[in-house]
């Protein structure tokens, strides 16, 4: 199995930004192929439609939710994959907006420092670091909201590269790991003013196809999501789209992981509540899916969009309190 670069960057990064439209898009395991054309046609074909959203929607940002570049991440922040898989595939103009970016499996399997550092080479790429938070105040809207980015093979452990279906065995830096259960569950506790909260990582708490779900996160995090009213907790690592949400719990869960490749798995569908999924999604004629995120004064609308354009499924999630108060004193 290929190592990890140890050399991390652990810069934890909490941005405020003040933005007009309150809308952005969600995309996961987007991350081309390693060798030539260094893309494939479900990656083009979501980038494509992402840009026609985009543009209709005058989209703000952009959520990247792990597997950036398959097979094995990148060699360094010099990559010429940052061009051939990214630069070059999501190269319209209304996807040149912001992007948040967060680690998956496939990442880790290479030098993660170097996507950690091509931060500093691009204007729209935003990887500050393994775990950050970002908090967003929507002028239009007068509402707020928080997405918390956070590495789940720092907290799982990765899965193994010549057995990708093979569930990750716990950390492999058990001190990280705590170091960011801590600053997560810091982070969590200092958010309870915010309309909306949003949780993003790779690997799946819930999910019915060929991971499964994840069981370090239902152990640790799905209580965390609870105890502080996350909206949603959004993930890729499974090829296709989700919705899955517990009858008990008012925490939604979104796999979306289908820019790339489509994988049509049910292999997992008793290991999840019963009665919890809500939707799922894997028609490979469609060539991918993303979603579209909308917040408005009365509520956060999520729908997911395959890449001909179709809405496929949406889920509206209420604000978590109705005080709006400020971010700044």
């Amino acid at each position: 199995m290929k190592k990890q670069s140890k050399s991390f960057i652990l810069l934890i990064c909490t941005f405020i930004e003040l933005t007009n439209a309150g809308n952005f898009l969600i995309l996961g395991d987007w991350g081309g192929i390693p060798i030539r054309p260094y893309t494939t046609d479900i990656e083009e074909s979501t980038a494509n439609q992402m840009s026609v959203t985009a543009t209709q929607k005058n989209s703000k940002f952009v959520i990247a939710l792990g597997d950036n570049f398959y097979f094995t991440g990148v060699k360094n922040e010099y990559d010429h994959r940052f061009n051939e898989t990214y630069n070059d595939v999501f190269n319209q103009p209304s996807l040149q907006v912001p992007w948040y970016v967060v680690a998956g499996n496939h990442d880790h399997y290479g030098n993660i420092t170097g996507q950690l550092e091509y931060t500093k080479h691009s204007n729209i790429w935003t990887f500050p670091s393994l775990w950050y938070s970002k908090t967003f105040q929507f002028s239009d809207t007068s509402r707020t909201m928080k997405l918390i980015m956070i590495d789940t093979v720092v907290l799982c452990g990765n899965t193994d590269s010549d057995f990708d279906a093979m569930p990750p065995n716990g950390p492999e830096g058990w001190v990280l790991a705590e170091e960011q259960w801590a600053w997560l569950e810091t982070e969590l506790k200092a958010s309870s003013d915010f309309d909306y909260l949003l949780v993003g990582g790779h690997f799946p708490v819930w999910s019915i196809a060929e991971h499964g779900p994840t069981s370090q996160l239902v152990e640790r995090l799905k209580p965390l999501l609870e105890k502080y009213a996350v909206s949603a907790y959004i993930n890729g690592h499974d090829h296709n789209l989700q919705h899955i949400k517990e009858d008990s719990s008012d925490v939604h869960y979104f796999t979306i992981g289908c820019a790339n490749f489509i994988e049509d798995s049910k292999k997992h569908k008793d290991s999840i509540p019963k009665g919890s999924l809500q939707f799922y999604w894997a028609e490979s004629s469609r060539k991918g899916g993303f979603a579209f995120v909308d917040v408005t004064d009365t509520e956060m609308s999520l729908t997911m969009i395959d890449s001909m354009g179709a809405p496929i499924h949406q889920q509206s999630i209420k604000p978590r309190n109705h005080s709006l108060k400020p971010i700044f004193p």
